[in-house]
């Protein structure tokens, strides 16, 4: 398959797309959202437990076979939903996947269900030396010398799949979402406002690439990783790389807003977002992860603003998955 437009791109079909798209008056009720309340389950991508990180991997191991790769190396936290993913895909390419995770070792206590299931998927595991996050940036590149050393031919991803061509994945979902918004009837007018969970800024990326092209589309980011300060400039670069990839429209910056949601910290659940999750399962049975959709969650009525009180707004809130990050806190 492909992602067509301007330009086709090859992917690969790991997700079932689209996606549903749900009503949650419920929801918009408790949380005071007077106009139309949405719900993008990319929870539902229906490969593994991968929800959004489906749609940059499609297009990672795409070009990662036309560069006639057999290892896939990534990493992250151990607790990354990104790095089970792509395990996972690794896998079902036929590719051996090496994870470099943030430590000097197996982390005490019970081992999280992200790095718990990519070692099942059969993925080689190796420590960047420190706990900070950063450190396995450097490592990526080790580790793929390493395994070209030995014959191998390597496909580095960086953490979270935030590159251009991990971002265009996010493009075409855009599209996916203005297309079945239109679908639902002549009631959607005006803007439409995407919020969203930003941790490494790919998939928020992708979506401010489509601005323009989607005039309407705003992009309401929820920084759950670092400042926003410090976030969006990242995302305004990979924005623009991905649509030029794409060849689509420069993206209208103007059309991001990002708010500070970490709370405690990166990975650390808040009050706050544990309160939304709450409400989210309670009004339409959704499971929120603690680290990013249910800040995200908690972080929407600041992000709508004014706009929270127009009967005639359209919201939609991305649900990007986190299965896994749930049952952990659950456990």
């Amino acid at each position: 398959m492909a992602v067509t437009g301007p330009r086709t791109l090859a992917r690969v079909e790991l997700a079932r797309l689209p996606t549903p798209l749900q009503e949650a008056p419920r929801l918009a009720a408790a949380l005071g959202v007077a106009g139309r309340l949405l719900v993008k389950r990319d929870d539902l991508t229906g490969f593994a437990f991968a929800g959004n990180k489906a749609r940059p991997l499609e297009m990672i191991l795409a070009d990662a076979r036309l560069h006639d790769a057999d290892v896939l190396v990534t990493g992250g936290a151990p607790s990354s939903n990104f790095c089970a993913a792509a395990a996972a895909a690794a896998r079902w390419a036929g590719m051996l996947c090496v994870l470099v995770y943030a430590g000097t070792a197996e982390p005490a206590g019970p081992v999280h269900p992200n790095l718990a299931a990519a070692r099942h998927w059969g993925a080689a595991v190796r420590w960047s030396g420190s706990s900070e996050r950063d450190s396995v940036d450097g490592r990526l590149d080790v580790v793929a010398a390493e395994l070209t050393g030995t014959g191998r031919t390597p496909y580095v991803v960086p953490r979270g799949a935030a590159s251009p061509l991990g971002a265009v994945g996010f493009l075409a979902a855009a599209h996916e979402l203005v297309d079945q918004l239109e679908a639902t009837g002549p009631d959607v007018r005006g803007n439409v406002a995407a919020v969203i969970a930003t941790g490494s800024g790919g998939s928020t990326a992708g979506l401010l690439a489509a601005t323009g092209a989607q005039p309407r589309l705003r992009v309401l980011g929820a920084a759950v990783s670092r400042p926003p300060d410090e976030t969006t400039p990242r995302i305004r670069s990979l924005a623009e790389a991905a649509a030029g990839l794409a060849g689509a429209p420069a993206p209208d910056h103007s059309r991001l807003q990002l708010i500070d949601a970490r709370g405690p910290g990166h990975g650390l659940p808040s009050a706050e977002g544990s309160a939304a999750a709450d409400l989210a399962l309670q009004t339409e049975g959704l499971v929120l992860d603690p680290a990013y959709t249910a800040k995200a969650l908690a972080a929407l009525p600041e992000l709508l603003g004014e706009r929270r009180r127009d009967p005639g707004a359209c919201t939609v809130f991305w649900h990007t998955g986190g299965l896994l990050d749930s049952v952990a806190e659950w456990l």
